[in-house]
């Protein structure tokens, strides 16, 4: 363990914010699993209502920072294209 004080504090910092990120990460997994399963069910109602909710988290999401924007448009336009190819 480190002896200054600021790096005790940077330390504590860095164990805080790793928890919040994988909280994050965990909850982009969440949503995502949430539309591939309406998807599967070819269930095109919650699949849209799920795909508003995952991209509004995953875009939220990569302006903290937590992942890169692209991969973020990346797995949002993935889902998208999964969502309008089910068919009505």
């Amino acid at each position: 363990m480190a002896n200054h004080a600021s790096a005790i504090k940077r330390h504590k910092q860095s164990v805080k914010r790793n928890a919040r990120n994988r909280a994050a990460r965990t909850r982009i997994k969440n949503v995502v699993k949430a539309v591939r399963a309406a998807i599967a069910n070819n269930d095109k109602a919650a699949a849209e209502a799920a795909l508003v909710t995952a991209t509004s988290t995953v875009t939220k999401i990569a302006g903290k920072g937590v992942i890169h924007w692209k991969n973020a448009a990346r797995k949002v336009s993935r889902l998208a294209k999964a969502v309008n190819a089910i068919e009505a």
